[in-house]
């Protein structure tokens, strides 16, 4: 038998989806593929269960509509009957059974029929089949939910399905019988899969349209239909029964008088998005009673909880109300005309056929199983938290899912909780490492500009300073030691020394001398370094090596002028003594030199000027502000890095600056 069972009954409005995974985890049939960061569904997969209807809180999966198809059928001028699920007691809390027919009637529907009738005339054909086929099983067909899930991945069990009509086309017959076959026939239920079952092409046109309670509400309200407004009217004949309890769970084994034994357990009973398809699956397997003849399975937690409802009465309350409904249904009905009524449908065909439509995908293999859990950084058992979040109660059901083109491996919070953590980590690496370049960048910058400067005012005083120096000296020499003027000329020639001093160090400040690499051992240089430097008695001197013959290839004069000036500025933050210290290391590819002393400190707002051309802290006169910029050209020009830490507070821990040169071992030569 052919069936257009491909039809979107449910899709996904993607401007609402969030992709919260809340519809993968409810679907049964894991008929949602996440792609793209997009929740979809796939119409061949889907058994219209709308369960992912029912738990979406942003609405984004809409059930297709019937709604201009009705009004057009209401419209056209035939004769349509209104079936209406027995279910509606749960839905229509608020309004009499009486109102609601009038309502219908008001809508423009001729006929407005119970298929509760059709459910006992089901629930009779059970009772008889099960009389008739002692040694079969049968797994119940009224739900279509159940049906097409069987059909579509346990298409083994096709031939175990009830061929027996379900409640709605059960009474299309019967109503078709009664007023001819011109008759329409629209079905009001709470089932989404309803729809699908309309539309196969077995039973159709046995049903025109199905609408679910949600839109005949809207229906409803678009008409100004109003219950306050509306004359009450009874349902047309034939009347139902105990087949009203078919919405409930266990309600169809009441309704056809079918006892389930749970010392037999002949019966087996279930309802719920998990519990019947577990049955399934050990009904297949050969895990259940073989005793087991009768497979009563509802998709949803009884019909009365289905996703075409509008209802937010909670569950047990909705039972309450179509349990009420039936008994007071009964204790008004006549049971004669009853009986009449399914005497005169004793022949009624009931039959259904199915047909396997096999939308199992092929299982992938343990690698590729195995591939997928570890792209999601589950290498071992332990690994697997099976924490749901996906939707997939398993991490490995999850990795099946993604093999088979279902799922994506971002669907997994944990993985992705632990990607984002790293690139958060990276990206602040990468930020790091990009404000010291541009640092790095600007400081380079600045001091190109300033030595460019430096060696033109240095370029342009250097000949003048030297005739001065010249002349002060001669003078000096010549004049005796006890003339008036001769402290005068001594200031002249000290003030004028200090000019030189400050005119070679702006052409060492600006002088881009390239660097001639040499084998030097690092111990060597440290200690040639504090032996070119007057330590004071009351300053101590401390060296490490982590490696006593380490050596480094390093123009060794213009690193012996780092060491030295560094060791200078330390003794000088020590007037009241302390302790400098001396080491060198290894990391990777690089030697650290570090020079610390436990002075003074620099203050937190001078930490950012240090290598700034002419910024310093000592005295008018005693410095220059070039020493350190020097510095921070000569380790460049090694192509290294030079770092400061500091601390100037003593009440956040003890006081000192330390200088840790980073220089390549292995120099690169221009």
């Amino acid at each position: 038998m052919a069936r257009l069972s491909h039809v979107p009954l449910v899709t996904t409005v993607k401007e609402r989806c969030r992709v919260c995974y809340t519809c993968v985890r409810e679907c049964p049939a894991k008929a949602i593929r996440i792609a793209g960061w997009q929740a979809e569904v796939v119409p061949g997969r889907c058994i219209g269960c709308g369960n992912c209807v029912r738990v979406c809180s942003q609405k984004a999966k809409q059930v297709a509509s019937s709604e201009a198809a009705v009004q057009a059928l209401l419209a056209s001028g035939e004769r349509v009957a209104a079936c209406v699920a027995p279910s509606f007691p749960a839905e229509f809390v608020e309004l009499d059974a009486k109102v609601l027919v009038g309502m219908l009637r008001r809508l423009g529907f001729a006929l407005v029929n119970e298929v509760a009738f059709g459910a006992d005339l089901v629930a009779r054909r059970y009772r008889q089949l099960l009389a008739d086929n002692p040694d079969r099983c049968y797994i119940s067909t009224s739900c279509p939910a159940i049906v097409t899930f069987v059909e579509r991945y346990y298409p083994s069990l096709v031939d175990f399905l009830a061929p027996v009509a379900s409640p709605m086309v059960a009474t299309a017959r019967a109503l078709r019988q009664v007023h001819g076959p011109e008759l329409k026939t629209v079905f009001i239920g709470p089932c989404v899969a309803k729809k699908g079952e309309e539309l196969d092409t077995g039973l159709s046109p046995e049903i025109d349209e199905v609408l679910t309670f949600a839109e005949l509400r809207q229906m409803l309200a678009a008409a100004g239909i109003h219950p306050e407004e509306t004359e009450a009217s009874e349902f047309d004949p034939p009347h139902g029964g105990t087949g009203a309890l078919f919405p409930l769970s266990r309600g169809a084994l009441q309704a056809a008088s079918i006892d389930e034994n749970l010392i037999l357990g002949d019966i087996v009973a279930a309802d719920g998005r998990t519990s019947f398809v577990e049955v399934i699956k050990e009904f297949e397997s050969g895990d259940l009673d073989l005793n087991a003849r009768l497979l009563d399975l509802l998709c949803c937690n009884g019909c009365i909880m289905g996703a075409g409802m509008t209802s937010e009465v909670p569950l047990f309350r909705r039972r309450a109300v179509v349990s009420k409904y039936v008994r007071q249904h009964l204790a008004a009905s006549h049971p004669h005309d009853h009986q009449a009524w399914l005497d005169r449908f004793a022949n009624l065909d009931l039959g259904r056929t199915f047909v396997a439509d096999d939308q199992r995908l092929p299982t992938p293999s343990s690698t590729e199983i195995t591939e997928v859990l570890e792209r999601m950084g589950k290498h071992t058992p332990a690994d697997e938290l099976n924490c749901g979040a996906c939707g997939y109660d398993t991490c490995r059901e999850h990795a099946v899912a993604v093999c088979k083109g279902l799922a994506e491996s971002e669907m997994c919070l944990p993985f992705t909780i632990e990607a984002l953590r790293t690139s958060v980590g990276e990206l602040a690496l990468s930020h790091e490492e990009l404000r010291n370049t541009q640092q790095a960048l600007m400081h380079s910058e600045r001091l190109a500009s300033m030595g460019q400067l430096a060696a033109g005012i240095a370029h342009e005083v250097n000949n003048p300073l030297g005739v001065v120096l010249l002349y002060a000296h001669m003078i000096l020499e010549e004049a005796p030691k006890d003339a008036p003027g001769r402290k005068d000329l001594e200031m002249i020639v000290a003030q004028a020394d200090r000019c030189k001093k400050i005119v070679s160090g702006l052409l060492n400040f600006a002088r881009q001398n390239k660097v001639f690499l040499q084998e030097t051992l690092i111990r060597d240089l440290v200690l040639q370094g504090v032996r070119s430097v007057p330590i004071p008695d009351h300053v101590r001197v401390r060296v490490e090596h982590d490696e006593p013959e380490l050596a480094a290839e390093i123009d060794r004069d213009q690193v012996m002028q780092v060491l030295t000036n560094l060791i200078s500025n330390a003794i000088e933050a020590m007037p009241e003594g302390g302790t400098l210290t001396l080491s060198s290391r290894t990391a990777k590819e690089s030697v650290l030199l570090t020079v610390a002393d436990t002075g003074v400190g620099i203050s937190k707002e001078n930490m950012n000027k240090v290598f700034e051309p002419f910024f310093t802290t000592k005295p008018m006169g005693k410095g220059t502000g070039l020493g350190l910029p020097v510095i921070y050209g000569i380790v460049k020009m090694h192509r290294g890095d030079i770092k400061v830490e500091s601390n100037a507070d003593p009440a956040v821990g003890p006081t000192g600056t330390s200088f840790t040169v980073t220089l390549p071992r292995a120099g690169r030569r221009e």
